[in-house]
C-alpha cells in the first residue's frame, strides 16, 4: 500500500489491521474533544504500529498521517494474533519490536533534555534527518508540530528556523 504526504493510514478510535511500515515516515496525531491535534508519536520504517496492538487488537489510539510517500503492508489483525497464538516464540519479535520503539522514544527524550531550544530543534533535525534524508523539517512537520514534539512554543521554532539557529 503506498500513501502519500498527507494522507491518513488510519483514524483514532476506528478498529482495523496492523501495518508494517516499510518505507518513508508517519506521525501519530491524537485528536482531542475539540479537535485540537497533538503529535505523539513519528513512525520510521520496519515499525509495525499500532504498537499498542501488538499483543491484543484495541481501537487505533491516534491518528496515523504520511510525512512523505511512504510504503506499508497491511498485517490483518486476525492473521496476526492467529499467527501469535500458533508460534509462542513470535513473542519475542514483538519484545524486540518494542525495545527497538523504546530506544527511539529515548532518544526523544533526550532531545527534549537538551539545554538550549536551538539543541532540541538540532537533535531532532539531525535524527529525522537519519531516517527522511535531506527533506527539511519544515517540509514534514509544521512549525506547531515541531513545537509539540520537542516542547517548544511555534514562535520559538519559528525564530530558530528563520535564524538558522539549530545549525
Amino acid at each position: 500500500m503506498i500513501v502519500h504526504k498527507g494522507e491518513t493510514v488510519f483514524r483514532q478510535g476506528d478498529n482495523g489491521p496492523l501495518f508494517r511500515l516499510k518505507s518513508g515516515l508517519l506521525k501519530i496525531v491524537r485528536v482531542h474533544e475539540d479537535g485540537h491535534m497533538i503529535v505523539v508519536n513519528l513512525i520510521v520504517a520496519g515499525e509495525v504500529i499500532p504498537h499498542h496492538s501488538l499483543v491484543s487488537e484495541q481501537p487505533y489510539h491516534g491518528t496515523a498521517i504520511a510525512l512523505m510517500t511512504s510504503e506499508l503492508e497491511i498485517i490483518p489483525s486476525r492473521e496476526w494474533y492467529d499467527d501469535l497464538a500458533a508460534h509462542p516464540e513470535k513473542a519475542l519479535e514483538i519484545a524486540l519490536l518494542l525495545q527497538s520503539r523504546l530506544r527511539l522514544m529515548q532518544q526523544r527524550i533526550d532531545q527534549l533534555t537538551r539545554t538550549s531550544p536551538a539543541e532540541k530543534l538540532r537533535k531532532l533535525q539531525e535524527w529525522l534527518a537519519s531516517f527522511a534524508g535531506p527533506i527539511p523539517i519544515s517540509e514534514l512537520l509544521t512549525q506547531d508540530e515541531i513545537g509539540q514534539f520537542i516542547g517548544l512554543r511555534r514562535e520559538t521554532v519559528n525564530r530558530l528556523l528563520r535564524s538558522g539557529g539549530s545549525k
